[in-house]
């Protein structure tokens, strides 16, 4: 029984009754109560404006070209994240003017956002989390580098208030297993004085441009794989990192110890331990061993797991096993890593079209694949 659901409808029949009972004038817009998201479908879209300048159009499973936003929308997507970097200069994309056009893209279909900032001018991730440029002079004054940090979160939240853009969710950070905030190769083990301090000083400034335009942000935490998520969500609250209300996850079977068979364990405890919401962040598999460019697709063979060959079929599967295995711990969400990142002629800073080409939710002739049939549950949940 789907008790938000129920929820929902008493109160909906509830404004209903009191806007009728003894007054016959319009139902006002603000009245209207948005039905609460049991689960949300979620789709990385952070390369689709570089893939549509280079070329690139979507087709639907009906093989119809339309905007890849309305294919995510229509097939029953209802959160679109979007990667946020400090000031890349080596890229027009994922800066603060491309990011405002896509959160501008998801909102006028009324799908969620979760806002990623890398804190970065370039990819942070388990291996990188180079420090913008402009805050090098600060690396070693924590106090002063948390002031930058705190300004450059609330301030970019209060431009996107000004353009009523402002994300539903926010995540302080992208797979920061290290610490954050590093020049170069990275140090362990981790300063957890340094880090809570610069952690916390990102979501304090959540917290109070949430406050100042009355706007409910909530707030993750994202690591990369299940098993880091242990140790690290352990030494966080024990040094001081709390407020938060979501755990995000990175899932790639090929980079887990965790299989499909007992990914519940580490998922069930984090949920159990921590009493935080949980959504695997990033996720995605092969429809194909064959590469349609000259970039080296990442995911290749060791990729596949037993049960789930590298078909349409078999990476609807793997989603839909995958959703389940949330669903049945109490989790939350499942969102694909860049389900549009296609082949086209650009370049990426390692070749010349897409590494995500046989990975992507749109087949080599970009039409929609059966995985885009994971977000259809969402119609009629």
């Amino acid at each position: 029984m789907n008790f938000k659901k129920i929820i929902y409808n008493f109160l909906l029949i509830s404004v209903i009754v009191s806007c009728s009972s003894g007054n016959d004038s319009p139902k006002k817009e603000e009245e209207i109560i948005e039905p609460p998201i049991s689960f949300y479908y979620g789709a990385d879209l952070s390369y689709v404006n570089e893939m549509e300048d280079c070329g690139a159009t979507y087709k639907d499973g009906n093989n119809t070209t339309k905007d890849p936003y309305i294919i995510f929308k229509e097939a029953g997507a209802n959160l679109i994240r979007v990667r946020l970097w400090h000031n890349p200069t080596w890229t027009n994309y994922s800066n603060f003017n491309d990011v405002k056009k896509t959160i501008q893209r998801a909102k006028d279909l009324n799908m969620k956002v979760l806002l990623d900032f890398h804190y970065s001018d370039t990819w942070a991730d388990p291996s990188n989390q180079q420090i913008p440029a402009a805050w090098i002079n600060s690396i070693n004054d924590t106090e002063a580098l948390g002031v930058l940090m705190y300004n450059y979160t609330y301030n970019t939240l209060n431009e996107l208030s000004i353009a009523n853009l402002l994300p539903d969710i926010v995540q302080v950070g992208n797979e920061i297993n290290p610490m954050i905030l590093q020049n170069g190769a990275l140090q362990w083990p981790i300063d957890w004085t340094r880090n809570s301090t610069l952690i916390n000083n990102g979501i304090k400034a959540v917290r109070d441009i949430s406050a100042a335009k009355n706007k409910n942000i909530e707030i993750m935490l994202h690591i990369a794989q299940p098993e880091n998520g242990l140790w690290w969500f352990e030494q966080a609250t024990a040094n001081g990192i709390t407020d938060f209300d979501w755990i995000g996850l990175s899932y790639y079977p090929i980079w887990s110890d965790y299989t499909l068979n007992n990914l519940s364990t580490p998922l069930t405890t984090l949920i159990n331990t921590y009493k935080k919401r949980l959504m695997i962040v990033e996720t995605a598999y092969p429809f194909t061993l064959i590469n349609a460019d000259s970039a080296n697709n990442i995911l290749d063979s060791n990729a596949l797991i037993s049960g789930f060959p590298a078909t349409e079929q078999g990476q609807l599967d793997y989603l839909n096993q995958l959703k389940t295995i949330i669903q049945n711990v109490g989790g939350e969400g499942l969102i694909y890593w860049e389900p549009a990142w296609v082949s086209t002629g650009c370049s990426t800073l390692w070749g010349e079209g897409s590494h995500w080409d046989n990975a992507t939710l749109f087949d080599h002739e970009n039409k929609a694949t059966l995985g885009m049939q994971f977000y259809n549950t969402s119609l009629t949940n």
